[in-house]
């Protein structure tokens, strides 16, 4: 990989705002190479450029990886096949409720405080937490999915169909 390849895929791992400093660590490469790439990738709306302890730091743009992700569902699977993916989350969410007698996860937090739980009961409804989180995440992103299949099929095929009048 080129170093500019190197920044982009530290760049992809990121978890939080990340100091240029950082980025040119992990990917080997100069910090004005990072830095040149970062800048590159924030016009190109990939990262967002904060601050962190006073010194320049980049992040990945949410809003683009939400879009990034359910287009990637989209391409990736019919409209069928994302209903039905909506009916199994939500039969896991409501087999996860009914396993723990709450309406809610925010119910299911609140027993954490309320209950005398065992350290090892504690760690189990931590798991419990990070799967539930984890559903209501992909939940999240099926269902705009949905709402946006007919739009981005559209709008790809309209791509792949006539030229760009844009130039």
């Amino acid at each position: 990989m080129s170093g500019r390849e190197r920044v982009r895929h530290v760049v992809e791992l990121l978890d939080e705002p990340t100091p240029v400093q950082e980025i040119a660590d992990r990917a080997d490469v100069s910090r004005a190479t990072a830095d040149d790439e970062l800048q590159r990738l924030q016009s190109d709306d990939w990262v967002t450029e904060t601050t962190v302890d006073g010194t320049k730091a980049y992040d990945l743009n949410p809003v683009r990886m939400l879009f990034d992700e359910v287009t990637d569902l989209i391409e990736a699977h019919s409209r069928d096949e994302l209903e039905s993916q909506l009916a199994d989350l939500k039969a896991e969410q409501e087999e996860l409720a009914t396993e723990y007698d709450v309406g809610t996860l925010d119910e299911f937090r609140e027993q954490l405080a309320d209950e005398e739980l065992s350290a090892a009961e504690l760690r189990e409804r931590r798991n419990v937490i990070a799967t539930w989180e984890a559903i209501n995440t992909e939940l999240g992103l099926v269902k705009h999915a949905l709402q946006l299949y007919d739009d981005v099929v559209e709008l790809s095929s309209s791509q792949t169909d006539s030229p760009s009048t844009l130039a």
